[in-house]
């Protein structure tokens, strides 16, 4: 799913439920106000053996000085041991900002390029916090400190805050989605256009919902993924694939009847309330939603209320909603609209990682192939790995 950036969502953040961090300026004059706030605190969750966190953080320009951000540290909160440390450009591709006012292309004292670091009077930006937990599985509480000058003031200004108390609950424990492969699990934080990165307004709110959410496209054993005329959607190796329940579940949502193009070629961009195409979304015993998108017209199964199993097969891999080709979308969510809940982390019970695309553009080539331990159990699938799954999952039978 490729959702369209919603300009105005931005503003919409301010209005969900977060854990404000208080802040100190040092060398600021009074009245400057560089407000942090976690709209969603980040449940760690297991990728390729450590620990991961991705979370965002909101930084609001209250001040009547533009603001220039220096730096941004995360540290564990008991221990104070570094977590995360941006600054310069790797800071910079790290922000999305907003506001009618636009960034200059760079600093005029400085050959730096600073398009998301500074921050008008009145503007707001998100920093997009993704970091590897090597040792730190234990974690509960996260400190954060972001150092920044202000226009006509001297010296560096910072802002820091009390710990941020990590959620106790674990990401959800789901069998895989799909049978067999190799399937390449496509998504990386750092696309600016990518799931991570794209937020929808629904009801006054804006949500991230594809936060986690993974694009799965079918391969052969040369990493193609179509035979002969790739423009037909029926000759992608996933399109028709049966798609499966990943737990024991309740069917809580169902769309069907959307058509989809019978060539890549022909596809069309829809409203952003159609972009999951024909879908299906589970409620799952923790509460939490998956969702299953871009299915086949007609292929649906299951019906709202009805009791699932895992591995039940409930629909078909398709080509409908916003699509560049066929493929499962799935994701987790704390609420049953495809666009209306925040994303939250999931890992799958076991599968095997056969290896990864460094380059996404080279998807139909053959991928890098895997070293180390092949077989994973309860874990994320990586940016852009290549797995594959049983052809049977085993039945749900809890952690």
């Amino acid at each position: 799913m490729k959702p369209p950036l919603a300009t105005n969502a931005w503003l919409a953040l301010v209005l969900i439920a977060a854990c404000a961090i208080v802040s100190r300026a040092h060398g600021a004059p009074v009245g400057d106000g560089l407000d942090l706030t976690i709209p969603l605190p980040p449940t760690p969750v297991r990728v390729e053996g450590h620990g991961q966190l991705d979370y965002e953080v909101l930084l609001a320009n209250h001040s009547d000085k533009r603001i220039t951000l220096e730096e941004f540290v995360g540290r564990d909160g008991r221990d104070g041991r570094l977590i995360a440390k941006l600054s310069g450009k790797t800071l910079d591709q790290h922000i999305a900002r907003f506001g009618a006012v636009p960034a200059p292309a760079s600093d005029p004292e400085s050959s730096l390029p600073v398009a998301g670091t500074l921050i008008e009077p009145g503007q707001q930006v998100v920093l997009f916090i993704d970091v590897s937990l090597p040792g730190h599985q234990g974690i509960d509480t996260l400190r954060h400190r972001v150092s920044y000058r202000v226009a006509e003031a001297n010296g560096t200004s910072r802002s820091s805050g009390a710990p941020l108390a990590l959620p106790r609950t674990r990401p959800s424990l789901l069998a895989p989605p799909l049978r067999g492969g190799p399937w390449a699990a496509i998504h990386d934080a750092d696309w600016p256009r990518g799931h991570r990165r794209v937020f929808y307004r629904v009801d006054g709110h804006a949500r991230l919902p594809g936060r986690f959410a993974i694009d799965w496209v079918k391969l052969d054993e040369h990493g193609r993924f179509a035979t002969g005329d790739a423009d037909l959607a029926r000759a992608w190796y996933g399109h028709g694939a049966d798609v499966l329940a990943v737990a024991d579940a309740r069917v809580a949502a169902v769309r069907d009847g959307m058509d989809e193009p019978s060539r890549i070629s022909q596809r069309t961009h829809p409203v952003p309330e159609d972009d999951a195409g024909n879908y299906v979304a589970l409620q799952l015993a923790d509460g939490r939603y998956a969702f299953y998108e871009h299915l086949r017209k007609g292929s649906i199964r299951v019906a709202v209320g009805e009791r699932v199993r895992t591995g039940q097969v409930i629909a078909a891999l398709g080509f409908s909603g916003e699509s560049t080709g066929p493929h499962l979308h799935f994701h987790v969510a704390d609420a049953s609209s495809p666009l209306g809940g925040e994303g939250l982390p999931f890992e799958i019970r076991t599968f095997e990682r056969l290896g990864r695309y460094d380059d996404i553009a080279r998807l139909g080539k053959p991928w890098r192939p895997a070293d180390g331990d092949i077989v994973r159990h309860h874990e994320w699938p990586g940016s852009n790995t290549v797995v594959r799954f049983a052809d049977e999952p085993a039945p749900d039978r809890g952690r």
